[in-house]
């Protein structure tokens, strides 16, 4: 299989990093504000190094980038990306739906994603044609067609003022069997492993982006971004099952 080392190196160190904030928290942790005012601990820098250091070891060659601020160009034309503790208020928090992502894009497309909810031990993982699996279980989105019948998921709902489909966004969401909101790297996976329908993401940066929008494709999902491109970089993303894509795109492209 295409990446396959990648994939075993970067499931190892996902694990590892995984262990290492759980160690961290442990012993007690103190977030600082970012100057976006999200959260930033000693496991998040501290991850993001053990992440940085094995992968600079194992492939000298390729570039990364991670959320805390590791970066280093590419000789190789790949790039890891990396975020190490995605979900840290959910971590600092004690509840159990934040994970590490680590992605490798290639030739500007994301060829292997690892998502790891550490505290539910879920490895998610997926490599581009190679299918989609959850703890060395194969997933599948639903087959759900009927807004009626799927779940919906929506985060950063105090954000939903912003989104530029906020003034219908309400009522449209009336359709919906169910509307939740865990958090992106959880709501994600639900879609992904067949226990959620849709997902928006009105906020998100590559690294929040890249591990999961691979999983979801592999999975047979959809992917794409509010202005109908499919980018990681596209600042937000939006995933559905196949019978859902139409409704969708319907109400956030236009």
């Amino acid at each position: 299989m295409a990446f396959e080392r990648e994939l075993e190196v970067a499931r190892r160190i996902a694990r590892q990093a995984g262990e290492l904030a759980l160690a961290h928290r442990a012993r007690g942790v103190r977030a600082e504000a970012k100057s976006d005012l999200s959260p930033v601990t000693a496991a998040d820098r501290d991850c993001e190094r053990l992440i940085s250091r094995i992968l600079e070891e194992d492939f000298p060659a390729d570039g990364l980038v991670g959320e805390e601020g590791a970066v280093k160009p590419a000789r190789s034309g790949r790039r890891w990306i990396i975020d190490p503790i995605d979900g840290t208020r959910d971590y600092i928090r004690h509840t159990p739906t934040w994970s590490v992502l680590i992605a490798l894009e290639a030739r500007e497309q994301v060829e292997v994603g690892v998502c790891y909810l550490v505290e539910q031990d879920e490895m998610y993982f997926a490599v581009r044609g190679g299918g989609a699996y959850m703890n060395d279980r194969a997933i599948h989105v639903s087959g759900i067609s009927s807004p009626a019948q799927a779940v919906l998921c929506v985060n950063s709902l105090n954000m939903a003022g912003k989104m530029p489909f906020a003034d219908r966004l309400l009522e449209w969401m009336r359709q919906f069997w169910s509307v939740r909101s865990f958090g992106g790297c959880q709501d994600a996976m639900l879609l992904a492993s067949g226990r959620a329908d849709a997902w928006f993401e009105p906020v998100a940066s590559a690294w929040d982006l890249a591990p999961l929008k691979v999983i979801i494709e592999e999975a047979g999902g959809v992917f794409f971004n509010f202005d109908g491109a499919s980018s990681i970089h596209g600042g937000n993303g939006v995933a559905c099952v196949p019978g859902l894509e139409a409704e969708l795109r319907r109400f956030v492209v236009g």
